[in-house]
């Protein structure tokens, strides 16, 4: 059974039917009863087409049972297509894979309720049975081989007069001979031709041979097939349990869940033949600007190309190994091979067959048209993998790429190896070419991730399935991520000679300051600026410049201008939010001859934890270029995608030792409206039109309700507004910023028009909470328009609005949503002020890293003139963001119907590409909407529609989603005739027309939805519970233990293999031992966890559970292991002994050690008591003390392990190292 399958116990007799089955047999190992209901079906087709019907259906009824099992698919209903539209819904049926399940359903019903006995129809089935079958087969195992149906024959049965029948028949034969067909060994076309129509012709005897016997093991299960299916649901019902009760079989059926989602698409796409793969390569050559010729007499190597470059493919060409394929001649110089094979052969196999005929050349071909031996360009395509080596790489190695290299690209490698042989391409250049780093305007940190870059890049490290090298840069808020960026792309473009760069930034606003930054950077070894020597483009309407060596874009204008789409001419346009990150539908990406892959040599992702992941992702892998990710805050998928290269490692913390950043505090706001919402009392309350903030008031009869979510968004209440903010300005010199107050020395009261405001920036939760916060804070402070202002989206003019936050002294207070979440930089912010919950830990921590920028006194005092240096910046918590725990998200994760507001759902059905979860969200909003309309506003809206009612067009929409109407739709298509898609595609089409056909309905709805939301609470009072500095009290650190133990359990294993290598018998060397360690070090410290050592050892001493004589000592690796040990041991529950810090526990355990010594009679030197202190010293260092040290400072001074040995004696001296191994070590 294979991995996901339940176990049973076998039958023989099916078994022995799996192997006399040339179409089914394939399937026992995933589900034998498939075998069963397919071979009936098969044996069945001509003689009783009703009952072969029946058998498609069951075998149908059972493939998608055992699917809905493997991939956990819930689903309500006990029919078929109750588990198809699941399944649908789960993102399993792609392609032609669902219409196929359903037409397997409808004739087995037919045939089921209607006695239906059509051969031809039955005969379709089995083919359909067959091709889900092997659909199945490839989901499950990942297999691209060609299954071919070897159709049974229908002569001497009545089955035999059916025309159409006997055209189906020879269609499957004609499928299986181009199945046959290879070209592989063959000298001519004709050759291959024959000898698969010999092979297809001998098939089909044999299984004309086999088809008696296949029929009497087909009778004799019959009586079998009830018991199989009882012990089949029997096996399911024990595997399900399992999967609830044991966590080892629920974690196996997860990762069975993801791998088939993951083969789910390309599973429904056939594998292509041999005969194909040939067509499909002569196009993607021809895309390419490639000229296809025989390699006859027509032959013209002159041929001449255009932009892409003049190339020429020569089918069939003859080395002195054989017959490649495809040989490339470029500017009629033979240059490299394509070998191709059919899909899902082993291009592996195939590389080396390329490898050969490029290695080999005849003796002509080297001597007169060969531009160098061995060639050096080697592909190998099946027509959907391609895989290419390019042997003037040092240590060079296949790579997949999207499609073939235009020959204007392989003409510039040409010429730039004949101008540099010793480092004749860009990989050669950058091990061989790069000049020594100028460190002067680097950081530390900037300077290891530059050369971790490069080496990663010239090594082609991370280089895994598709594309060439990843590297992954973390580095924290505010150290220089761009500056950095823009460094080692310099050093590429003029040393490596790089082509070209991509820099993609995560948003429009973050473009500009990316291109400044590029345009301005002052290059190390010229002093002229970048824009001098190299032109930088930002992706705009009128395409990309072949002449610039810097493109900034989104990854969404690139798709723009990938697919043809038209790109707006400036930023934030409307025609860019079509293609916001939630875009729905797929997001496919086809050769563009303009932009072919090759177009770039080095892809940089800024703030990459977000925008390279989903559908967005087939945009970065049609290029075939290094991608180098740079964030402050990877995600797990970050990780993976990079494929766990991490070149470089800068977090927040080091970054505040360095004086990079600055440190942080919390100061925390509670209210009683913020943590448990209010009631506005009855009466006429003020109701604000969403979008032109426009007020007028409502009588409502009834007291409203509304919770603390409600808070900002569907309510505003004036009161939790001005508590916090007066709040915060009460506290702001007295508790926040108590350092920066000024008195008036009689009074004691503040002297307000002496004190500047810390640069502040509020978090709102919508642009209408911003616009009412703005309000109160101008109110509060008693300050106009200069003080306090919105800087969002939608303000007018918000980058100029940006520029005076960062520059003018006067504007103190800046409200937000987004736009200065991630990536903006602000330096000067010394306060933010959160308003609106964040449930994303990396948003988070890019949103606090807006107040980390650390800024000279110059430029500080500028804007905040006589208060020093900026030293740290506060978190004002007035909605306990920082308490609440925040998920390690996925980026771009799915929309839930809350994201998707009202606009952007008419905007997708004006536009036709709204899905079924769309229209089925936006029959529920407008029914909400009609239930609060007024009836002038629904006569209104009726006068829009010609008399329809809201309500019926909400009836349509959801009749056109409803499972069960679309079934009845197909059905009724398929009696007629008629495509059943096309039938559901029209009945949606006509629900949402009235809709999609009318702009002026869908304004009126958006104004009329605009309008009902907003309500103000004027009436309730808000209370202040609690306002002040935030400690980590005990509670806090009781979670951080209870967290570091669940870690503990989960990765129990690697950790108990990790605290065995520290033991004195490990086989493990004490330096790989503590290699581990920190890397387990540096992996609990990113976030979400943060754990550093010293975070974990306070929370355990907080929690009484840690023991230490010096509790100011800071803690290291080693005290990770102590604690490590303890939980591993059952800690605290399990009675385990109490961690100690490393370091003194092994200076309790050598002085012991020595008082042992003294009282058996030994006595040291004083030179012998130095080695020894100095092991010790080392142990605390190293954890385990390891002999290669004694080579090493300080023990070098008296000359390493010679002067150890030679002051010890050698037995004397491996003794007592032994001994202080198992006295000392951890």
């Amino acid at each position: 059974m294979s991995a996901g399958g339940a176990a049973q116990t076998p039958d023989p007799r099916l078994a022995e039917l799996a192997r006399t089955s040339r179409n089914f047999g394939f399937l026992y190992d995933h589900l034998p009863l498939l075998v069963a209901y397919g071979s009936g079906a098969e044996a069945n087709v001509f003689t009783d087409p009703n009952t072969s019907l029946i058998k498609s259906r069951q075998f149908g009824e059972a493939l998608a049972s055992d699917l809905v099992r493997r991939g956990r698919v819930q689903f309500t209903g006990t029919k078929q297509i109750d588990r198809l539209a699941a399944l649908d819904r789960e993102g399993y049926l792609h392609g032609n894979v669902g219409p196929a399940f359903h037409e397997v359903r409808v004739l087995g019903n037919k045939a089921n309720h209607d006695d239906y006995d059509d051969p031809d129809d039955a005969f379709r089935a089995l083919r359909t049975c067959h091709r889900l079958g092997v659909w199945y087969h490839r989901l499950i195992t990942g297999s691209r081989e060609q299954r071919t149906f070897v159709p049974p024959d229908p002569a001497r049965t009545p089955a035999a007069q059916n025309l159409a029948l006997r055209a189906q028949v020879e269609e499957t034969r004609r499928a299986l001979e181009e199945a046959r067909l290879t070209f592989e060994g063959k000298a001519s076309q004709a050759q291959a031709e024959q000898a698969a129509r010999l092979a297809a012709e001998q098939e089909l005897a044999d299984a004309a041979a086999e088809r008696e016997e296949l029929a009497r093991r087909v009778a004799a299960m019959h009586d079998r097939l009830t018991a199989l299916q009882q012990a089949q649901s029997a096996a399911d019902a024990r595997l399900l349990r399992e999967q609830v009760t044991s966590p080892a079989a629920a974690s196996e059926a997860v990762a069975e869940r993801a791998r088939l989602l993951e083969n789910a698409e390309q599973a429904a796409r056939e594998p292509l033949t041999e005969a194909q793969v040939r067509t499909r390569l002569d196009q993607m050559l021809a895309e390419a600007g490639w000229s296809v010729q025989d390699a006859g007499g027509s032959l013209n190597l002159y041929v001449q190309g255009d932009r892409r470059g003049s190339g020429v493919a020569v089918r069939e060409t003859t080395t002195a190994t054989g017959r490649a394929d495809y040989a490339l001649y470029v500017e009629r110089k033979l240059v490299g091979v394509i070998e191709a094979k059919r899909e899902g052969a082993d291009l592996t196999a195939a590389e080396a067959q390329a490898d050969r005929y490029a290695d080999h050349p005849t003796e002509a071909q080297q001597r007169l048209i060969a531009w160098r031996t061995p060639l050096p360009f080697r592909y190998v395509s099946d027509g959907g993998e391609t895989r290419f080596r390019n042997t003037l790489d040092p240590d060079s190695r296949s790579r997949r790429i999207f499609s073939f290299h235009q020959p204007r690209t392989l003409a510039r490698w040409i010429r730039q190896a004949d101008q540099d042989p010793q480092a004749p391409s860009y990989r050669a250049r950058l091990r061989l070419r790069m000049p020594e780093l100028d460190e002067r305007p680097l950081r530390p940190a900037q300077i290891k991730a530059v050369l971790g870059v490069e080496k990663s890049v010239a090594l082609g490290k991370g280089q895994q399935g598709t594309g060439q090298s990843r590297s992954l840069v973390q580095m924290a808020t505010g150290a220089g991520k761009t500056y950095t960026a823009v460094t080692f792309s310099y050093r590429m473009l003029k040393y490596a000679q790089a082509e070209r760069v991509l820099f993609l930034v995560d948003r429009n606003n973050l473009g500009a300051q990316a291109q400044n930054e590029f345009e301005n950077f002052t290059t190390p070894d010229t002093n002229r600026t970048f824009a001098d020597l190299f032109n930088v483009q930002r992706l705009g309407a009128d395409g990309m410049n072949p002449s610039a060596k810097v493109v900034v874009s989104t990854v969404q204008r690139l798709y723009m201008e990938l697919t043809g789409a038209t790109v707006p001419s400036t930023p934030g346009e409307d025609g860019e939010e079509e293609y916001s990150y939630d875009t729905p539908g797929e997001i496919s990406v086809g050769y563009n001859p303009g932009i072919p892959p090759e177009s770039f040599d080095l892809i940089v992702v800024d703030e990459c934890h977000r925008s390279i992941y989903g559908k967005w992702r087939s945009v970065l892998e049609y290029f075939d270029a290094p991608v180098v990710g740079l964030t402050a805050t990877p995600v797990a998928q970050t990780f993976g995608y990079f494929n766990g290269n991490l070149v470089s490692e800068y977090t927040y913390p080091e970054a505040v030792a360095d004086g990079v950043n600055v440190d942080f505090q919390v100061y925390e706001i509670v209210t009683r409206i913020t943590g448990e919402g209010g009631v506005i009392a009855r009466g006429v309350i003020p109701v604000r039109d969403r979008r032109t903030r426009r007020q007028r008031y409502e009588d409502f009869d009834e007291d409203v309700s509304y919770g603390a979510t409600e808070v900002g968004v569907g309510v505003i209440s004036k009161d939790q507004l001005r508590t916090v903010i007066q709040t915060f300005r009460e506290r702001l010199f007295t508790e926040i910023f108590p350092a920066r107050a000024k008195r008036d020395q009689e009074t004691g009261e503040l002297l307000w028009d002496e004190m500047y405001v810390p640069k502040t920036l509020i978090f709102a939760k919508n642009d209408n909470h911003a616009e009412e916060i703005v309000e109160v804070v101008r109110d509060v402070f008693g300050k106009g328009n200069d003080f306090c202002a919105k800087i969002t989206h939608a303000a007018k003019k918000p980058a100029e609005r940006l520029s005076d936050f960062r520059n003018l002294p006067q504007l103190r207070i800046a409200v937000t949503v987004d736009m200065i979440a991630t990536g903006t930089d602000v330096k000067p912010l010394e306060c933010l002020l959160f308003l609106r919950d964040v449930k994303s830990w990396a948003y988070f921590e890019q949103m606090k890293g807006r107040g980390a920028r650390t800024l000279s006194l110059t430029e500080f005092e500028r804007v905040t003139p006589g208060v020093g240096p900026k030293t740290h910046f506060v978190i004002v918590d007035a909605v306990g963001v920082t308490r609440k725990p925040k998920v390690d998200a996925g980026p771009l994760e799915q929309h839930t119907e809350k994201d998707l507001n009202l606009e952007k759902l008419l905007r997708l059905t004006a536009r036709g590409v709204a899905e079924d979860t769309h229209i089925s969200t936006l029959a529920s909003r407008l029914a909400k909407l009609d239930l609060q309309m007024t009836d002038d506003e629904r006569a209104e809206i009726e006068g829009l529609t010609g008399g329809v009612p809201l309500k019926h067009i909400v009836h349509k929409m959801v009749d056109a989603v409803s499972i069960d109407e679309q079934g009845k739709t197909r059905e009724a298509a398929e009696r007629l005739g008629l495509d059943p898609d096309r039938a559901v595609k029209d009945v949606t089409e006509r629900a949402l027309r009235p809709l999609a056909s009318n702009p002026e309905l869908r304004t009126r709805l958006l104004e009329m939805r605009r309008a009902k939301d907003i309500l103000y609470d004027e009436t309730s009072r808000d209370a202040l519970v609690s306002a002040g500095a935030v400690p980590e009290d005990e509670s806090t650190a009781r979670e951080t233990v209870r967290d570091w133990q669940a870690y503990v359990k989960d990765h129990r294993d690697e950790m108990a293999v990790l605290a065995i290598a520290f033991s004195a018998q490990s086989p493990v060397p004490p330096r790989e031992a503590l290699r581990r360690l920190k890397d387990l070090a540096r992996a609990v410290a990113r976030p979400p966890r943060a754990w550093t050592a010293d975070k974990l050892w306070r929370s355990y001493e907080q929690v009484g559970e840690a023991v230490t004589a010096n509790r100011s000592a800071a803690r290291t690796a080693a005290d990770l292991l102590a604690l490590l040990r303890y939980e591993l041991e059952g800690g605290a529950d399990g009675g385990a002994t109490p961690p100690r810090p490393h370091a003194e526990a092994v200076e309790e355990r050598y002085a012991a050690w020595l008082t042992r010594q003294d009282q058996a009679g030994v006595a040291f030197t004083d030179t012998e008591r130095w080695w020894l202190d100095r092991i010790a010293e080392a142990t605390i260092q190293r954890v385990r003390f390891d002999t290669a040290d004694l080579d090493y400072a300080p023990f070098t001074k008296m000359n390493g392990t010679d002067g150890f040995l030679a002051e010890f004696g050698e037995e004397r001296a491996e003794e007592i190292l032994d001994e202080l191994d198992r006295e000392l070590g951890a």
